[in-house]
């Protein structure tokens, strides 16, 4: 694993990923270890504006649609990532494994079209590990309850986070040694102190 590697955080809403790659942040900036965070969609101006769209509560996409415009949104980063690839230490909150998780086993759309686009626009940009955060139902509306402001993903019954989140789990059992589950129903400080020691590792 290079010693500048690309960590995503994923999971479904309320699930704690973007509070702990914020921590993760933290610890990178205090060691002055080079890096870049991108959260997607967004982490570019193009990808920003792609993001408001989605999670516009006034959006009425088509699931295809909906999957292109992520796609397009992390084409617009592209030229980003490739820049810091193996130079800078690269945080992602959420990537490929969300479009697949959520797209393809929470919305039914085929998972060749995901692969075949994902792989156009990546080619050698690979993932050296991933964080997977899992969360329970009452936690995940306890945590929905607490937001000042919902957006569109926000909004799905737990029947599709559900599907969504066993997704996820599926995607990580078939590479087990690049994946991490972090039980976000555990003690926050308990976790975050299990992906700082992660994080070194890796690092």
């Amino acid at each position: 694993m290079s010693n500048k590697p690309i960590i995503v955080f994923e999971g479904i809403e309320g699930s704690g990923k973007t509070s702990h790659i914020k921590n993760v942040e933290k610890y990178l900036k205090k060691n002055n270890k080079k890096f870049i965070k991108i959260r997607e969609p967004g982490g570019s101006k193009n990808s920003e504006r792609i993001r408001k769209l989605i999670l516009d509560n006034k959006s009425t996409f088509n699931n295809t649609t909906d999957l292109l415009l992520y796609l397009a949104a992390r084409s617009e980063n592209i030229s980003l990532l490739k820049k810091h690839y193996k130079k800078k230490i690269i945080l992602l909150d959420r990537f490929t494994d969300s479009t697949i998780a959520y797209q393809h086993y929470g919305m039914g759309v085929k998972l060749k079209i995901i692969n075949f686009i994902n792989n156009y626009l990546l080619k050698d940009i690979k993932v050296d590990f991933t964080f997977l955060h899992l969360v329970n139902k009452k936690n995940l509306q306890l945590r929905l309850k607490q937001r000042k402001k919902l957006n569109r993903y926000d909004k799905f019954n737990f029947r599709f986070y559900k599907k969504v989140q066993d997704g996820f789990i599926k995607i990580a059992k078939k590479n087990k040694k690049k994946y991490s589950l972090i039980d976000s129903n555990l003690d926050f400080k308990l976790n975050k102190e299990t992906i700082i020691k992660m994080i070194n590792k890796i690092i």
